[in-house]
């Protein structure tokens, strides 16, 4: 018998219940529990069931269309108390739907029902094990969608440990995410308390409309991805299948993500290699065909070149999104800069065809911690602020991190300086710019002799009568065509005020230069009248 609902909205999970006395030694392994369902205009949505404990499997689906469903269960072996088949009634709900990833429209993403998406996002590895440590993770992820983030970069599988003394201090207990031991993982078996917990979080997402960048596997320098004669295509197969369909069908599983910096791929070795590649267009492939909804597959890099489109050529369409990495500078001298980043990305995805995210470009540094990863000593304040703006500036939706809440730390109750300037970013972008029309447009500035890193960025409509420029390190700039009658004021990243902005032989400065080793940055909007 299945316990299966009789209606359901539009764009809600449902879950279909089987119940069958479980006597298979390793029911993840034994049992296969598949469902399709048709919709009422003939489409075919096929997705995969799961062993949830003691007698129960389960199936979650989130139709996508008003009207009558049939649906069919079966198993294999089968059993008559895990098949069955039946009718579902949906009805219309008014909601923004899915993510999509859609090149070229906004900056790559929109929602089903075409609002553009303008992605800000947060990385926080752990939240799964933050909340199975007692963190308070519920007051976190409230405070975040009030400063407007909605998007989040989780991991299923915690790792205690970041080379070269990033331990995660706040794991209080297993947050081992299989059968067997830590140092002696059981891949057939699945920690049902750990996926309790995590179920948990994900479902409060959903209440939320957070969304989530899951995570399926963590770095692969550690165990036991590093382990491929361990961790074989078979176990990670089992593994991912598993995910797919325990979570595909929540709404706020935005974006799938097989491996964190996939170069990794096979042996841990951060270098790129063409053997990662076709995993990658393998795994994307695979998880299209097994996850029915439809969620955006992505991959997130380690090395940033060669360029992705190059990367891909053999399966273009396999992967639909870059979650996108790169720090700029980070040392002593010229970290608060961040120099370089814009021009990684123009080289990283020229000619590439697909959406991306800049989804990392470091983690704000806390003096108050231990310094745990010398990587993050100089990714300061402004460090973090000028990364998002530069990123932002090649028309990228932008992810950032905080030590607070990224991984080895725990402290979810207070801010780091770098979020207000975030917050002030998203309103900007939203509120006082057609953000979703504007495209990187470096013709517009006259060229000059910059420094490093301090050469200003220019975003434009297609018209042209909107145009932001941003200074990362004061100075002056002109445009290469002044005649057009504007109204101009200067925006201070630092503040969120404006002030008016005039011309001085036709080179606009800022209000306030700031220090002689750290000017201020500022952005200059410009209206036709």
């Amino acid at each position: 018998m299945i316990d299966a609902p009789k209606t359901l909205a539009r764009r809600t999970v449902g879950e279909w219940t089987q119940r069958h006395r479980n006597a298979y030694p390793t029911p993840f392994v034994d049992m296969r529990v598949e469902a399709r369902f048709t919709s009422p205009s003939g489409r075919v949505v096929a997705v995969p069931g799961f062993y949830d404990g003691g007698e129960t499997w389960r199936v979650r689906f989130n139709p996508g269309e008003a009207g009558r469903w049939r649906w069919k269960i079966t198993s294999r072996p089968h059993v008559d108390a895990l098949a069955g088949e039946g009718t579902l009634e949906v009805s219309e709900r008014a909601c923004r739907g899915y993510l999509r990833a859609t090149p070229g429209q906004a900056w790559g993403f929109t929602w089903e029902n075409g609002e553009p998406a303008f992605l800000m996002g947060d990385t926080v590895y752990h939240l799964f094990g933050f909340a199975h440590c007692g963190g308070d993770v519920e007051g976190f992820l409230r405070r975040r969608k009030s400063q407007g983030v909605n998007l989040l970069r989780i991991r299923v599988p915690v790792s205690r440990f970041h080379h070269p003394e990033g331990y995660s201090d706040w794991q209080t207990r297993s947050c081992h995410p299989w059968g067997g031991s830590e140092n002696r993982p059981r891949f057939d078996q699945f920690n049902l308390d750990w996926f309790a917990t995590v179920d948990r979080v994900v479902q409060l997402c959903e209440r939320l409309e957070i969304g989530i960048e899951m995570i399926m596997e963590g770095w692969g320098f550690e165990f036991p991805f590093n382990s491929r004669s361990i961790f074989t295509a078979e176990y990670e197969e089992l593994w991912l299948r598993f995910l797919i369909a325990r979570y595909d069908a929540y709404n706020c599983v935005a974006i799938w993500t097989p491996l964190n910096e996939y170069e990794y791929y096979p042996n841990g070795d951060w270098n790129y290699k063409v053997a990662a590649d076709l995993w990658a267009l393998r795994i994307a492939r695979w998880m299209k065909a097994t996850a029915g909804h439809g969620h955006i597959v992505a991959m997130h890099n380690g090395p940033r070149l060669p360029p992705f489109a190059e990367r891909f050529r053999a399966d273009p369409e396999a992967v639909d999104a870059i979650m996108y990495q790169d720090w700029g500078t980070r040392d002593r001298d010229q970290g608060w800069l961040a120099i370089g980043i814009e021009d990684m990305i123009a080289k990283a995805f020229e000619g590439w065809r697909g959406s991306a995210v800049f989804a990392e470009f470091g983690y704000e540094r806390n003096p108050a911690f231990q310094l745990k990863l010398p990587s993050h000593e100089f990714c300061d304040r402004d460090h973090s602020r000028r990364g998002i703006w530069r990123g932002a500036f090649c028309a990228l939706c932008v992810i950032h991190g905080f030590e607070n809440s990224w991984g080895p730390w725990m402290e979810l109750g207070q801010d780091q300086p770098g979020m207000a300037d975030f917050v002030l970013f998203r309103k900007f972008f939203t509120e006082r710019v057609p953000w979703q029309h504007l495209r990187p447009a470096p013709e517009l500035l006259a060229p000059g002799d910059w420094e490093a890193g301090r050469r200003p960025l220019a975003l434009a409509t297609p018209a042209r009568d909107v145009v932001a420029a941003y200074l990362p390190a004061g100075g002056s700039l002109r445009f290469a065509d002044a005649s057009a009658a504007r109204t101009m004021e200067w925006f201070d990243p630092r503040s969120g005020a404006t002030t008016p902005a005039t011309a001085k032989a036709g080179a606009f400065t800022p209000p306030e230069a700031g220090s002689a080793d750290r000017p201020h940055d500022w952005v200059l909007v410009t209206k036709t009248r």
